[in-house]
């Protein structure tokens, strides 16, 4: 295990075996400074004295590390005065080497005999780690998780006594994002232009669903403006006629067909900060019922929009939308937006803030949202969908993607 440490201020730098700085991450120390001390803050408030984060998404937020080793059991240790530990796989260890900001003595590698092993489990490695970093104090960890199963913590109670839910913690202090990662964003808006002009420009009947989804993974991972795309957290969801009326079908080999509405909800990314962003295609002149929805949705976004402003609350934004939307005679059970950011799979949300009615979360500039106005109908669904961010004055749209139905 490693050994107590100095507080993070005074944490050395360190070096990798080729002598290149620990910290040449997609951030600055000081960004992920700053991070710490929030979540730090969030700890104290709850009374926690160690925290447990196996959130991939809040793992990279406050550490930097990223690497495909999330189907293996793998963490964070927060304590309130001494710098965070990596604890995942030996054979990760080295992945961390090369992306977390921390000094190699806060790289924790377990044996690979706990790795799937019905006889063993990591987290007995773990549980000496997070008891030296909490004390006598209480640990949290993240309950309503994809990454931490039952499993897990069965056998950190076993070890440790109670353990406190502290699902969402550090996700809420990613929920106003900094300059840097702004940039990403729009990067990741760039892309997720690029990837919707391939779909315009391909889409025909006859062409195999198939043949375009890898034209749009090409786009995609090729990126935009020089930027490198990032593989997304979801991937392309792509249903055609009556497979549209339901929103979360992906693709096969059938070819697109004249007379049937597509959409495309996808995602451009970069560095792991995701910008979703939903198009319907029509092949062929569309219904008149599918351009009345259209009408509808388009007038209900724009009021939604309009009340997406520092000191309302999300809840305000779901009574814009589906006031204007039900005038129309069309309704939307489901939530109209979600708090959107760093990610990875299977989930491309922060898991945190959504546009419903009793969502009374205020919002204030440096928010990102994915705006999610869509409809299912009984004959096929449209997705006309925009990312936005809450600025000093309103809604910023991160895309300049051609809105409304697409007919080709």
């Amino acid at each position: 295990m490693p050994s107590d440490t100095p507080s993070v201020a005074a944490a050395p730098p360190g070096r990798r075996p080729d002598g290149t700085p620990l910290q040449d991450a997609n951030f600055p120390t000081a960004e992920y400074l700053d991070r710490l001390a929030r979540a730090r803050g969030a700890m104290e408030r709850r009374g926690l004295s160690a925290l447990l984060v196996t959130d991939p998404s809040n793992m990279n937020w406050l550490t930097g590390y990223d690497g495909w080793s999330f189907y293996v059991h793998q963490g964070v240790v927060l304590s309130l005065d001494a710098a965070p530990v990596w604890w995942g796989r030996g054979m990760d260890a080295a992945g961390a080497l090369r992306t977390v900001w921390m000094p190699a003595d806060r790289i924790e590698g377990y044996p690979d005999i706990y790795v799937q092993n019905p006889d063993a489990h990591p987290m007995e490695t773990l549980a000496p780690l997070l008891r030296r970093a909490a004390g006598e104090g209480a640990i949290g960890v993240e309950m309503d998780n994809y990454y931490y199963s039952a499993k897990a913590h069965a056998v950190l109670s076993e070890r440790l006594g109670a353990l406190r839910d502290a699902t969402g913690l550090v996700n809420w202090c990613r929920a106003v994002k900094s300059p840097a990662e702004l940039v990403y964003m729009r990067r990741a808006a760039r892309i997720v232009e690029r990837m919707h002009a391939t779909i315009r420009e391909m889409a025909e009947p006859g062409l195999p669903k198939n043949a375009l989804v890898a034209e749009i993974y090409r786009a995609g991972i090729e990126g935009a403006d020089g930027q490198w795309g990032d593989y997304p957290a979801i991937v392309p969801m792509a249903p055609s006629g009556l497979d549209a009326t339901a929103p979360h079908l992906t693709w096969d080999d059938r070819p697109l067909k004249r007379g049937e509405a597509t959409f495309f909800e996808i995602a451009g990314v970069h560095r792991r900060y995701h910008c979703p962003q939903s198009r319907t295609l029509f092949l062929g002149e569309p219904a008149a019922h599918f351009r009345r929805a259209e009408e509808a949705v388009l007038a209900a976004t724009e009021a939604g929009l309009a009340a997406v402003r520092p000191g309302n609350t999300c809840g305000d934004v779901a009574r814009a939308f589906n006031g204007r939307l039900n005038a129309a005679g069309f309704e939307k059970e489901s939530r109209c937006g979600y708090s959107i950011g760093l990610s990875y799979p299977p989930d491309w949300g922060e898991r945190t803030m959504s546009f419903r009615g009793d969502d009374r979360t205020v919002l204030e500039p440096g928010m990102a949202f994915h705006f999610m106005p869509a409809l299912w109908l009984d004959d096929g669904g449209i997705e006309m969908t925009e990312p936005v961010l809450v600025t000093e004055t309103g809604a910023e749209r991160l895309c300049d993607t051609p809105t409304g139905l697409w007919v080709k």
